[in-house]
């Protein structure tokens, strides 16, 4: 049985992390059995990082590596795309996990606003009296290396404007089909939705939050995916899809 170690829902999705949300659809995608584990405390992971999969003794640390794994096990979430789609599949999994994602962290952490709602869903287990003072040194430790990996420079306009050429490369793939590379989802999917929907869940009304709230394609496409990868699939269906 594999047990994935994640991080606990919150603002109505499935775990805080977008990389948690990918590792729970690609496992009830994979058609294996699992089970999850929430924890709020990362640390004593190998990568001190979630999400993580234990599998007997081992634990399998980072959603990518996840992913291999349950490949190796059988799992094929690209089946039917060609070798030029897998290629743009993998360009649209790393736009979404090493670029959107980031936009995340600023609106979640950056925001004055945003962050107290934050702080305290992330950090609850920490008592009230002594989590501002904690939650505020990681704050500006992670702030800072926001600031040196380029967005923390970056006005909440500017970053919007950075993403939105983003956002039309993933509406102008969905006007193939219900799906980034057709008519069910695939690893892509995993990555870019979990990241969509993340930035939807944000709480209060931010730019990024806003834009992706109000545009009805990019929301029924989040709708969509949610709704087919929430669910695990059969081993038998698992099969019949590769």
């Amino acid at each position: 049985m594999i047990t994935l170690i994640t991080f606990a829902p919150s603002f109505g999705q499935p775990a805080a992390s977008p990389f948690c949300i990918k590792a729970i659809w690609l496992l009830n995608m994979s058609g294996l059995a699992w089970t999850r584990e929430d924890t709020a405390d990362p640390r004593s992971m190998p990568k001190q990082k979630l999400p993580a999969i234990r599998v007997n003794d081992q634990i399998i640390p980072d959603s990518e590596n996840i992913r291999s794994y349950l490949e190796s096990q059988g799992a094929d979430f690209d089946a039917g795309l060609s070798d030029m789609e897998k290629s743009t599949s993998r360009a649209f999994i790393r736009m979404a996990e090493e670029h959107m994602y980031f936009h995340v962290v600023m609106d979640r952490w950056g925001d004055d606003d945003v962050w107290p709602i934050i702080r305290d869903t992330y950090f609850a287990a920490i008592p009230k009296l002594l989590r501002g003072m904690i939650t505020n040194k990681l704050r500006k430790t992670l702030m800072r290396g926001m600031h040196a990996q380029g967005l923390g420079r970056f006005t909440p306009q500017e970053r919007l404007d950075r993403l939105e050429a983003d956002l039309q490369a993933i509406t102008t793939r969905l006007w193939h089909g219900p799906f980034l590379f057709g008519d069910r989802p695939t690893a892509a999917d995993a990555s870019v939705a979990a990241m969509l929907a993340n930035m939807r869940a944000t709480p209060g009304k931010t730019l990024m939050k806003m834009r992706i709230a109000e545009d009805e394609i990019l929301c029924r496409y989040i709708d969509r995916a949610s709704d087919a990868m929430n669910q695990p699939v059969s081993a038998a269906s698992a099969t019949l899809c590769a």
